[in-house]
C-alpha cells in the first residue's frame, strides 16, 4: 500500500483528500504545515512514496518546502505533486522548475488526482539508472553531485534545466521531439508545452555559453545535442 503524505493547511481539503486516497488503496497522512511534516519524515524508517504539497501554506510556502526536499540527499527522490489554486502557466512552470513532478489546480476532481498520483508513481518506479558522469565535448554533467561544468567553468542550472540537459546528454545525437522531451523531463503534457520546452532550451543554451551551440534546433520537430 503506497504511503502518501499531504501538506495542506485547509482542514476540509486535507481530510477530503485523505479520505479519498484511503478508500482508493493508499496509506494517507496529512500535515497542516512543513514543520510537523519534516519532523515526521526525519523519524520515518520508510519514506512516503509521494508527497502532495499545497503552495499557499503558513510558515514556509510549498515552493520553499519543495526546495528543501530537493536539496536533501535523503528526500530528493520523493515524487512531489503540487496542489495550487493558481492556474497561470507561470506558477505551473515555477513549481516544475523547482522540482515538482506534476501539479493539480484546485478545485480538482478526486479521480483526476488519483490518476495523476498513479502516473507519477509509475514513472518514479520505472526510472532507469544513469551513469554518474555524462559528457559531450566540453559539457560535463556529474550526476552523483548534480553538478554541471563546461571546461573549468561551473554552471548553475535550475532543477528542470539540469534534467533537460541530462536527457539531451543521455540521448546525444538523437533527434528529440518537443512532446518526447516534455514527457521525459516534465513527466506529462500540459497546455503551452512547446513554449515551455523552447524557453528552457533558450535559457540552457545561454547558461552553457559557447557550449550551448551543441544543442541543435531541428525545425518543426524539436532538438538534438551534437551532430
Amino acid at each position: 500500500m503506497p504511503k502518501i503524505y499531504i501538506i495542506e493547511d485547509d482542514e476540509n481539503i486535507r481530510e477530503l483528500v485523505i479520505y479519498a486516497l484511503s478508500t482508493g488503496g493508499f496509506d494517507a497522512r496529512g500535515f497542516e504545515s512543513g514543520t510537523p511534516f519534516f519532523e515526521k519524515i526525519a523519524n520515518d524508517k520508510k519514506l512516503p512514496e509521494l508527497v502532495l504539497l499545497d503552495i499557499m501554506l503558513p510558515e514556509s510556502d510549498g515552493l520553499s518546502i519543495l526546495k528543501r526536499l530537493r536539496s536533501d540527499s535523503r528526500y530528493k527522490s520523493i515524487p512531489v505533486i503540487m496542489m495550487t489554486a493558481k492556474g497561470s502557466e507561470f506558477d505551473k512552470v515555477r513549481g516544475l522548475d523547482a522540482g515538482a513532478d506534476d501539479y493539480v489546480t484546485k478545485p480538482f476532481g478526486v479521480m483526476e488526482l488519483i490518476s495523476r498520483i498513479n502516473a507519477v508513481l509509475r514513472r518514479s518506479g520505472n526510472e532507469t539508472s544513469v551513469k554518474e558522469q555524462l559528457s559531450y565535448e566540453n559539457i560535463i554533467l556529474d550526476n552523483a553531485r548534480r553538478a554541471v561544468s563546461t571546461g573549468d567553468e561551473k554552471i548553475t542550472l535550475t532543477y528542470k534545466e539540469y534534467e533537460l540537459l541530462k536527457y539531451l546528454l543521455i540521448n546525444s545525437g538523437i533527434v528529440l521531439g518537443r512532446d518526447k522531451i516534455m514527457e521525459a523531463v516534465w513527466g506529462y503534457d500540459f497546455e503551452g508545452e512547446s513554449r515551455t520546452v523552447d524557453v528552457h532550451i533558450k535559457t540552457l543554451r545561454k547558461k552553457l555559453g559557447t557550449a550551448g551551440e551543441h544543442i541543435k534546433t531541428i525545425r518543426n520537430v524539436g532538438y538534438k545535442l551534437g551532430e
